[in-house]
């Protein structure tokens, strides 16, 4: 049986605000069993965006993982998000989990997976997935040379991406937090 397979998430920080965008579609091989999941969700007092590309179980596993440490570290992003990724690759049952975790908040976003990584960018802007090296490029170019806010640029940039990648759709949600 063929796998669930692609989506694309999308990070970016800039001019003081964030927003993490994700697509909706899931696919099943070669056929789109799913077109409006939602992938992106605000977790802890909504203070922090999370996002994630990956099986849909093991990734709401994680959402809820993730919530659990930013409660247990006082909404500390970068702490809870070290010891999901510490507790990830250690733990036997974690260590299976097939999904990556893009996590933000107004000063810093990461990029989580079951191998131990804790990814933060150089320069505030960060995608996964199948269609994510189309968001990321698109997102660069739309931070260098519009005036446009976080928002919007991942919003486009989504759309760049899934006017390309056959894994990724326009059916896109954006959450942002804003100063």
């Amino acid at each position: 049986m063929p796998s669930l397979h692609g989506t694309t998430i999308l990070a970016v920080r800039h001019q003081g605000a964030c927003a993490v965008a994700g697509d909706g579609q899931v696919s099943l091989g070669q056929t789109v069993v799913k077109q409006g999941a939602k992938k992106v969700r605000r977790l802890g007092s909504g203070n922090v965006l999370a996002g994630f590309a990956g099986s849909t179980s093991d990734a709401l596993a994680l959402f809820s993982r993730f919530e659990a440490k930013l409660d247990e570290y006082h909404a500390d992003l970068e702490r809870a998000s070290v010891e999901l990724a510490r507790e990830w690759r250690t733990d036997r049952m974690l260590r299976r989990l097939e999904a990556f975790l893009v996590v933000a908040d107004l000063k810093h976003s990461f990029l989580l997976s079951g191998t131990g990584d804790v990814i933060s960018p150089d320069d505030g802007l960060l995608a996964v997935g199948s269609g994510g090296p189309y968001a990321l490029a698109a997102a660069r170019a739309l931070v260098r040379h519009t005036a446009l806010d976080a928002p919007t640029i991942a919003r486009e940039a989504l759309l760049v991406a899934a006017s390309i990648c056959v894994y990724t759709n326009d059916a896109i949600v954006v959450e942002a937090l804003a100063p």
